[in-house]
């Protein structure tokens, strides 16, 4: 199984077909807030699932600000990571983390791709495909074969 991640796109999504087509064949897609519209502009073009939640500049009280979700046999923790601190560090996220005994927490609002493997759970920051912090526009791409979790930063 593979699976795209996707955050921090701003409303500033632009082309989603090349985005789209930036995650490669994917099984499904996890946006993590920062814009809740920017999922109705995917959703057009990939005829896939989408999870999402949203993020610190998202208004909408349908979307939910956290999920956990049980995809390719692993556990999911899927935030936005405002409510966890974590520009600063991952230790308020990883600890919710492990109360939620996921394998795998997906968080994003640094604008900054980050993959760490703490605690036996793996955490990932796809970055920002449109405003990135460091210069450099991302996603996430994990597949997940089995046991084996295999994340990647994907430069687009």
């Amino acid at each position: 199984m593979k699976i795209g991640v996707i955050s921090d796109t701003h409303r500033y999504i632009g082309d989603a077909i090349s985005l789209v087509n930036s995650l490669g064949n994917v099984n499904l897609i996890i946006h993590l807030g920062d814009n809740v519209e920017d999922v109705k502009m995917l959703s057009s073009v990939y005829k896939g699932k989408i999870i999402n939640v949203r993020g610190n500049c998202d208004f909408s009280k349908e979307t939910p600000s956290e999920l956990i979700e049980n995809i390719g046999g692993k556990r999911f923790f899927i935030t936005h990571g405002n409510r966890y601190d974590v520009k600063y560090n991952l230790a308020k996220l990883r600890y919710r983390a492990l109360e939620l005994e996921a394998d795998i927490a997906l968080f994003g609002h640094t604008h900054v791709s980050q993959i760490e493997y703490i605690d036996g759970i793996w955490f990932i920051n796809p970055g920002s495909p449109t405003l990135p912090r460091n210069g450099v526009r991302s996603v996430a791409i994990i597949g997940i074969e089995g046991d084996k979790v295999v994340p990647i930063i994907k430069k687009i």
